[in-house]
C-alpha cells in the first residue's frame, strides 16, 4: 500500500464524495481507488491499428466451413 497526501479542488473532492456515496464505499481512498482503476483502464488499454480491425471484419464475414468432429480427426491421424 502506497500513502499519498494530496491538494484536492473543490469540485474534485466533491466527485469523490459522491462516487463514496454511490458505491456505499467505507472512505475516501476506497473512491479513489474506484476511480483510477476505472479511468486507468480506458487509457492503459492498448489500440488497435486500423488494419488489423479490418482483417478481424473480414474474419467474422468468412462463412464457417464444418471440418469434421475430433473423433473423426483422431481415426483419420491415429491419434490417440
Amino acid at each position: 500500500m502506497v500513502l499519498y497526501q494530496a491538494k484536492l479542488t473543490e469540485k474534485a473532492n466533491q466527485i469523490i464524495k459522491i462516487v463514496q456515496a454511490r458505491y456505499g464505499l467505507k472512505d475516501k481512498s476506497a473512491a479513489i481507488n474506484l476511480i483510477a482503476e476505472n479511468f486507468g483502464a480506458s487509457i492503459l488499454e492498448p489500440k488497435l491499428r486500423p488494419d488489423y480491425v479490418e482483417k478481424l471484419d473480414e474474419f467474422e464475414r468468412e462463412e464457417t466451413v464444418f471440418v469434421g468432429t475430433s473423433e473423426n480427426f483422431k481415426k483419420r491421424y491415429g491419434v490417440k
